[in-house]
């Protein structure tokens, strides 16, 4: 845990709230009887503060950006992709719990289950340091700090840009595809994959269908652009 800890920048006081932020039901499931919880609940929490610190940020520093596109681009800065890009850099991955079964299945680099740890260590810190001072210092290092918010970004809608760019060229049509959703009722994950004409361009996830289908086209932009 020291040397998380060392990673996160911050020494928790009860160590036992990150090694829950750490554990994956399949591995609370197996320690039925010991007194041991997954991060579920935690994941819930740290979701929420996530939303606020970054909303938070936009609205203090996008002083002219309308609701709409503040919603977009909080969706794109806390999207799997963007959490899972922080929990490789903090080596999360190296000090989860897992089951057995979610070991042999590849679960240590699955995305989802990565970026929902961001998410529960996000809530361990502000339940161990008892304000938001903590998690918003994490956030801003791991997450918001360096995010490109330029004229791009403020008016990004990404189905509408793949939509031009697909038209372009005559009979070419798009669909989007829900190809799974995890987690409870209350925090649902969805993943998307759009295709042109049958072949897949993109995938992408997110907290809500449109949110999900939004970040599949800026997959599929960022390859058809490369």
């Amino acid at each position: 845990m020291q040397k998380l800890e060392e990673r996160i920048g911050y020494r928790f006081r009860d160590r036992e709230l990150l090694r829950t932020a750490l554990t994956h039901s399949s591995y609370a499931n197996e320690s039925r009887g010991a007194d041991c919880q997954s991060y579920e609940r935690l994941e819930f929490l740290g979701d929420s503060i996530l939303g606020y610190v970054t909303a938070e940020f936009l609205y203090r520093h996008e002083p002219r950006l309308p609701e709409g596109r503040m919603t977009r681009l909080r969706a794109e800065l806390v999207c799997e992709q963007s959490l899972h890009r922080a929990a490789l850099r903090l080596g999360l991955g190296e000090d989860m719990r897992l089951g057995r079964g979610e070991e042999h299945s590849g679960g240590r680099e699955r995305p989802s289950i990565l970026a929902d740890m961001v998410e529960s260590v996000i809530a361990a810190l502000y339940l161990d340091s008892g304000s938001l001072q903590e998690p918003r210092r994490f956030i801003m290092a791991q997450i918001l700090q360096g995010a490109e918010i330029g004229e791009s970004h403020r008016s990004a809608d990404y189905k509408t840009e793949l939509q031009e760019l697909v038209q372009r060229k005559a009979n070419r049509h798009i669909a989007y595809e829900l190809i799974g959703e995890s987690g409870p009722d209350h925090n649902k994950l969805f993943s998307f994959r759009v295709t042109v004409n049958g072949e897949s361009v993109g995938e992408g996830s997110g907290r809500t269908k449109k949110e999900a289908e939004q970040m599949a086209a800026c997959e599929a932009l960022r390859k058809l652009r490369a």
